[in-house]
């Protein structure tokens, strides 16, 4: 597998541009959040089924032939979403297999869009392995989470419209999970003069042990934001773009991510989901620290969360 050139992101671009929604940038003082840095906040919950997954999903989709088995994918819940949404929108049979614990929120959007839902294990892990056999057996088009190279080129088109609409920014901070979204964003800044910034729950630090490692290896999977960034182990191409093009990975506290999630309700209501947030909560908890001068954008990734746990907060 190939990691995703600058041309492969612009079309990933081109191609999924009527399927996508182009998310929009706000331009605030960082005061409103309780930081004194202004921010610049790339509102990609809003996209088609609250998470940027549509991107990869579509450009997968439309890049290679889908046979006449459909598509299979395994998800904890926003990646069988948005696969869920493009196979309708492209006229194409779905099945998705998500961990048993995958919140409602993120199941009932993947079973309203048509797709055929299977519950089956406790982790990411054991629906991956579900997925891939029913693939393996039925001929389905398998569409992986984080780790194919059309899936990183469609996640990179945020990196893309985020260079493009906010060419000022000299950092970016992006949540990760098993490596798909920080590998496309961190592929389209390469050699931008940008720093690509991976944040993390402490509890799942799959890219951040690796980078440690040098290498992918199991890592542990807990806490608040499990369901979208608990990847057991970091994918091998959001690896090799990361271990290259991401200048540091963080680590937050799911006490940091509540907080972060909380303020995003308080100043701007808006609702989102714990790995949507994580990516500020390296600021707000001091996890990163930006230097003098700096202008940093954050990717708000997801939405997909019960909205009274978030108000009640």
């Amino acid at each position: 597998m190939i990691a995703p050139t600058h041309s492969d992101i612009q079309a990933a671009s081109a191609r999924i541009a009527h399927h996508i929604r182009r998310t929009p940038l706000l331009r605030m003082p960082g005061t409103d959040l309780g930081l004194d840095i202004p921010l610049i906040l790339k509102l990609e919950l809003l996209q088609a089924t609250g998470s940027f997954k549509p991107r990869g999903a579509f450009n997968r989709m439309l890049s290679v032939p889908v046979p006449a088995a459909g598509v299979v994918t395994a998800s904890g819940g926003n990646h069988g979403a948005a696969v869920a949404y493009a196979a309708r929108a492209l006229g194409h049979k779905a099945e998705v297999f998500c961990p048993v614990a995958t919140p409602s929120a993120k199941t009932d959007r993947i079973e309203a869009s048509g797709a055929i839902l299977h519950r089956i294990g406790a982790a990411y892990d054991e629906a991956r392995i579900a997925s891939e056999a029913h693939a393996a057996g039925t001929g389905a088009l398998l569409v992986h989470a984080y780790d194919q190279p059309e899936i990183l080129a469609g996640q990179g088109t945020v990196g893309l419209e985020l260079w493009q609409d906010a060419p000022e920014a000299t950092h970016v901070l992006v949540a990760t999970g098993g490596g798909g979204l920080i590998g496309g964003i961190a592929a389209w800044y390469a050699d931008r003069g940008v720093e690509v910034i991976s944040v993390e729950p402490e509890g799942c630090p799959a890219l951040h042990d690796a980078l440690a490692a040098g290498h992918p290896l199991p890592a542990p999977v807990g806490g608040l934001a499990a369901d979208s960034l608990g990847a057991r182990q970091v994918g091998a191409l959001g690896f090799a773009v990361a271990r290259r093009h991401v200048a540091r990975a963080v680590l937050v506290p799911d006490a940091a991510i509540l907080d972060a999630q909380r303020r995003l309700w308080s100043a701007l209501r808006l609702v989102v989901e714990p790995g949507g947030a994580a990516a500020l909560a390296a600021l707000t908890s001091g996890a990163f620290v930006p230097p003098p001068g700096a202008r940093v954008a954050v990717v708000v990734c997801g939405s997909n969360t019960d909205p009274a746990k978030v108000v009640a907060g």
